[in-house]
């Protein structure tokens, strides 16, 4: 395993000897290989599709269609077609010496990421680490193993034709020894990325000697304030929870102020046509009991409060004011993404300015918390914590820098 990382850090030469116009002309090639080989990758996509059920909430992340490769190919060219952070003047100053420091941007070296029932990944790590000058060391689930291994084959079948380094990209085998190799592989791992659920991160976390980005699992609020418009609130909240369940930014709570109680049954009357689950407290219940289908509706237990589903379900609450749903979201929020559907100016500012989250909205879906949304390109993840990179991690969120001194004879006296 030790050869995997001393390889990979060996290939770190190879990317700071690439032009940008050689890394976009390869991206580009990638991207138009994955729409080709489509029907080889979506073959080894059913076998890992046939080993797991469809009630796995993991099922969707894992599923590949002939759409979605296009849409991950066409990720890929977006990134090709982004300005390179490689080389950024970051800051320049003379000092009184004659000195001229300059702060510039560079690589992060070899990035690791571990990752769970995601193929997708796979690619936007590759096409986000290349672009940045960076070799990526992939750790993918077993659940995805055969995805993975067939995306990696079309990439390192481009990457030869190019006569690049194969090992700019390595993907370590899907047993549980890679990882803990990886998370051990000092001096040879720049930084460490997870990227799945909270039990991954945690684990990745505390057993890494290795410097750790955290990519957090999203428990996601919306409060719906007193002054909300319904119309407004009926499709941000339908959209937030629905457009995607397995994703880390769909909706897993709604608060909503106890002034628009009377407001609850048409508010969430589009998520009962998509069949979602409402675990209601007891306020909500009772406004919801004569509408909302009987088979979808649940008293709500204290678990279902700071829980990501991950599927068709959705905690409701009843609040008594904007500082009671702070109150909350301070408690239950894993501050990934946060919003507030209000018309009242005092309350947007105040939610905006207090809630501690990555991505914090007013009148707008938490499904916009994705670099692509963001008009990032791809990204690495969704990053929730506060050193070195947050919110969605995409091209500048891969470098660091250096500082280039330049002098004329200078020496320092004592």
């Amino acid at each position: 395993m030790k050869q995997y990382f001393e390889n990979a850090k060996q290939a770190t030469r190879t990317m700071v000897s690439l032009n940008k116009e050689t890394i976009n002309l390869l991206l580009n090639k990638l991207a138009e290989a994955l729409v080709a080989q489509s029907e080889f990758i979506l073959a080894e996509n059913q076998k890992d599709l046939n080993r797991m059920p469809e009630s796995d909430p993991k099922y969707d992340r894992l599923k590949l269609t002939g759409q979605r490769i296009k849409d991950i190919a066409g990720d890929v060219k977006n990134v090709a077609s982004l300005n390179s952070p490689l080389g950024d003047l970051i800051h320049e100053k003379t000092l009184p010496n004659n000195l001229n420091i300059k702060k510039v941007r560079v690589p992060l070296g070899v990035v690791g990421v571990i990752y769970e029932a995601r193929p997708n990944v796979t690619v936007d790590v590759f096409a986000l680490c290349f672009k940045t000058g960076n070799v990526a060391v992939l750790k993918g689930g077993s659940d995805a193993e055969y995805s993975n291994a067939a995306i990696c084959k079309v990439i390192q079948e481009v990457l030869a034709k190019h006569q690049i380094n194969p090992n700019v990209l390595t993907l370590l085998p899907a047993d549980r020894s890679a990882a803990e190799a990886l998370l051990n592989a000092v001096n040879d791992v720049d930084v460490l990325i997870p990227r799945g659920s909270q039990s991954l991160i945690n684990y990745v976390r505390e057993n890494s000697k290795i410097p750790v980005i955290e990519t957090g699992a999203g428990i996601v609020h919306t409060f719906f304030d007193a002054s909300a418009n319904l119309e407004k609130g009926q499709l941000i909240i339908a959209n937030a929870k629905t457009r995607r369940v397995s994703v880390c930014n769909a909706l897993d709570c709604v608060l909503i102020h106890q002034e628009r109680t009377k407001d609850i049954s048409q508010l969430l009357s589009p998520l009962a046509q998509k069949e979602v689950e409402l675990y209601a407290d007891e306020t909500s219940y009772k406004a919801l009991k004569e509408s909302y289908p009987e088979s979808l509706l649940h008293p709500a237990q204290p678990e279902h409060f700071g829980t990501e589903f991950l599927s068709l379900k959705l905690a409701v609450k009843v609040v008594n004011d904007i500082n009671e749903a702070l109150d909350h979201i301070a408690t239950y929020s894993s501050k990934h993404s946060e919003a507030i559907i209000s018309e009242d100016a005092e309350n947007i500012a105040l939610f905006l300015n207090q809630v501690d989250a990555a991505a914090v909205y007013a009148n707008v879906s938490t499904a916009f918390t994705d670099g692509g949304q963001f008009g990032l390109g791809a990204e690495i993840g969704i990053s929730t914590q506060k050193l070195h990179a947050r919110g969605p991690m995409a091209l500048e969120e891969l470098t660091s820098y250096k500082w280039l001194v330049t002098g004329d004879g200078q020496v320092r006296n004592p």
